[in-house]
């Protein structure tokens, strides 16, 4: 027995025993496969649309998604350390069979919303860059996820360490635009007063909810979790536990960076400047180039290529995870690949506009994030399934809290949208 404990415990030991830093860095990774899918081609349209509308008075909106998506993200990694189960596989096991097919019929639903905004989004990136047409580069972007996603075959780091870079490379880019569109600092903290002018500007917040609290990567990140790092007893889980918040920190901290500079530099550019068509991600790209220059421009371009890229081969693997967490059933990669590109192609084939079809795929997304938030929220507090990883009172009450108003603002929404 103790023979067995040893063996399982090696991972966490030798990292450690290599040192402090190492220790710590085989901890990280997990958070940052799902930070990706929240800095994917549907914030580039909503940020981007946000700020140059609206100049800074929507800072808030994108700093509190990002805060609910960190407490999420949390409470998903905690929830398939604790359980060693992904949170479609949870649902299986706990709800009713019919509850489970309606959580599996929307869950199917936002992978396809999610691979449109993905899809679009590197399409539109080709064409920006290389003059290729949105039908083919859609095709060339569904493919090259298949690259990205083979990593998986080479062990989780692989996966990991490739979508943590192109990270790496999309915060470069907005770093640099950033500094040369020199957003007016007293203004963008004036933006994070909580107000609003409009519907329009609710419907562009709810977009900018989905396109940063995503459910589908909820399904991904309690998927990446479970068993990742074998632990030999309470203190080593803890010890998992832990590294998981600071994975969230980092990553998470990140992608809220680069979705506050998106706006930012849209802001500072765009709004109030009379330039036209910045409502669209090729008229961004444009106004860029004639305000920033080049560089700024082709920033943009290659940042909205690589989180096309990314995202869509997360977007890929939580499909995966939905199929066989809900339904226990998987199927060939290529065959899941077309379900979920289908609709971004039929997309591209009739012309509808690239940019509309994106903000309205993030309004969507909202929809699903109760469908994922809920069980979360449900199974974290429960002792039996969490042991000592459940949530303290006061998690528990913030994250009911953000379940809440993400519901309310949906309902409103919806009834803007039939009425």
């Amino acid at each position: 027995m103790v023979t067995n404990d040893i063996t399982i415990a090696a991972p966490l030991r030798t990292a450690g025993a290599r040192g402090p830093v190492r220790g710590r860095l085989i901890l990280l990774g997990p958070a940052f496969v799902a930070a990706v899918a929240y800095v994917d081609p549907g914030n580039f349209a909503t940020n981007s649309t946000a700020g140059a509308r609206y100049g800074y008075l929507l800072v808030w909106v994108v700093v509190a998604a990002n805060l609910a998506a960190m407490l999420v993200q949390t409470l998903t990694a905690k929830l398939g350390l604790a359980t060693g189960l992904s949170l479609p596989e949870l649902c299986r096991a706990h709800l009713p069979r019919p509850v489970n097919r309606v959580m599996w019929v929307q869950a199917e639903l936002v992978a396809m919303a999610t691979d449109l905004a993905e899809v679009i989004g590197g399409a539109v990136a080709l064409y920006l860059l290389f003059g290729i047409p949105l039908l083919a580069g859609g095709l060339i972007v569904g493919a090259a996820a298949f690259a990205v996603l083979a990593l998986r075959a080479r062990g989780f780091r692989a996966f990991e360490i490739t979508i943590a870079g192109l990270l790496g490379v999309i915060m470069l880019a907005f770093a640099v635009n950033l500094l040369s569109a020199r957003p007016d600092v007293s203004a963008a903290a004036g933006g994070l007063l909580p107000r609003m002018h409009d519907v329009d500007g609710m419907m562009l917040a709810a977009g900018i909810l989905g396109a940063t609290v995503m459910p589908h990567v909820i399904y991904v990140h309690s998927a990446l979790t479970p068993n990742r790092i074998p632990v030999a007893d309470e203190a080593e889980r803890r010890i998992v536990a832990k590294g998981l918040r600071t994975d969230v920190l980092l990553a998470l901290g990140a992608a809220g960076a680069v979705n506050l500079a998106m706006l930012l530099v849209a802001a500072a550019t765009f709004h109030g400047s009379g330039i036209t068509g910045t409502d669209t991600l090729e008229g961004v790209h444009a106004g860029l180039a004639g305000s920033l220059g080049a560089v700024a421009a082709l920033g943009f371009a290659v940042a909205l290529l690589l989180s096309g890229l990314a995202s869509t081969s997360v977007g890929t693997y939580a499909g995966e995870v939905i199929m066989q967490g809900f339904l226990r059933r998987r199927v060939p990669l290529a065959v899941r690949r077309l379900v979920t590109l289908a609709p971004a192609l039929l997309v591209l084939a009739v012309g509808v506009d690239p940019t509309r079809a994106l903000v309205l795929s993030q309004v969507v997304l909202s929809f699903g994030i109760p469908f994922a938030l809920i069980p979360v929220v449900a199974f974290t507090r429960r002792r039996d399934l969490m042991g000592s990883l459940v949530n303290h009172g006061a998690t528990t009450a913030a994250a009911s809290v953000i379940t809440a108003l993400v519901v309310a603002l949906n309902l409103f929404l919806l009834r803007q949208l039939v009425g």
